[in-house]
């Protein structure tokens, strides 16, 4: 053995990487511990249970991510890790749930919104919608209070809540007008915080759930579009922050995250890109409405091409 140089490297194939923490019968744990109590010269419970032969040690897949905090640069680790953390899988509910549920979808008339909506009609929910189109900007808190406020004058009731409205302009930040920068900061973040404030009143009567949507571009900012990346981002955070706030009043949040989509939005901004390389709509929808009717809350649900 020598410290400072590498002398020998071992076939890889050969080898299994070992993670803590690792579990027991509370006997053999507490035997392997007593025949050991004076023994210091061992690096794991495992190791204490093969050298006394107490038993089998059998091995389970792990994961990456979890992780052993050690060190202080653990914790910083281990909390980007959490922000980071995301899903695809939705846990039994079904689209037939929705029956007769009262959904609002704001950003409507097109793209993911109107694929929602298609969804939702088909499983006999009542779906109301709007869009900058229709007169409600989501940057208008007075509107967005408004429509909210009629839908459940007709109903008496909203179970769910989705905000698809966004807007996505490419550009150097240094020539690109402020006026435009301020409004897409208003369309894609503001909008989502004046949504969710104007629908506590209604979804906690319901213990209802609500859904925004955020972008692969949230880990990291993109060049050419700064201003999306750091709102989009911005989604991911107000979506595990509003998480916790909301648990006392029943109400569910998460963050939808698909992948390209073949929407009007990306190909205005892209041009036409082949649709077998983009996500459809269809899918996006699908897996937004099984999350509006899932447990869930707090996640960012992840969405490709291949997640049906």
């Amino acid at each position: 053995m020598n410290e400072k140089f590498i002398e020998e490297i071992p076939k890889r194939a050969q080898l299994m990487q070992g993670q803590t923490p690792q579990a027991f019968k509370l006997n053999v744990i507490k035997k392997a511990h007593e025949l050991s109590k004076n023994d210091f010269n061992f690096t794991d419970d495992c190791e204490l249970v093969i050298k006394h032969n107490l038993g089998k040690v059998f091995v389970i897949n792990g994961s990456t991510q979890n992780i052993k905090v050690t060190y202080p640069i653990d914790i910083f680790i281990a909390d980007k890790l959490f922000q980071l953390k995301s899903t695809s899988y939705v846990k039994n509910p079904k689209l037939e749930n929705l029956k007769d549920k009262v959904i609002v979808i704001f950003g409507g008339t097109s793209g993911i919104g109107k694929a929602s909506y298609e969804l939702a009609k088909e499983n006999q929910a009542k779906v109301f919608i709007t869009s900058k189109s229709l007169g409600c900007d989501v940057s208008d808190y007075t509107q967005v209070e408004n429509f909210l406020k009629s839908v459940y004058l007709k109903t008496n009731r909203i179970d769910y809540v989705i905000n698809t409205a966004g807007i996505l302009k490419m550009g150097k930040l240094e020539e690109r007008n402020i006026k435009d920068i301020i409004n897409d900061i208003n369309i894609n973040y503001l909008g989502s915080v004046n949504v969710i404030k104007a629908a506590i009143p209604y979804l906690s009567k319901s213990n209802g759930a609500i859904n925004l949507y955020t972008s692969s571009s949230y880990t990291r900012g993109r060049r050419l579009y700064s201003i999306y990346s750091s709102t989009k981002a911005a989604i991911v955070n107000l979506v595990q922050a509003m998480a916790e706030e909301l648990k006392e009043k029943n109400i569910r949040i998460n963050a939808i995250n698909p992948e390209r989509t073949a929407t009007p939005m990306r190909y205005k901004a892209f041009g036409k890109e082949p649709e077998n390389t983009l996500c459809p709509v269809e899918t996006v929808a699908k897996l937004s409405l099984l999350t509006l009717i899932s447990d869930l809350t707090g996640q960012i649900i992840d969405v490709k091409k291949n997640s049906l």
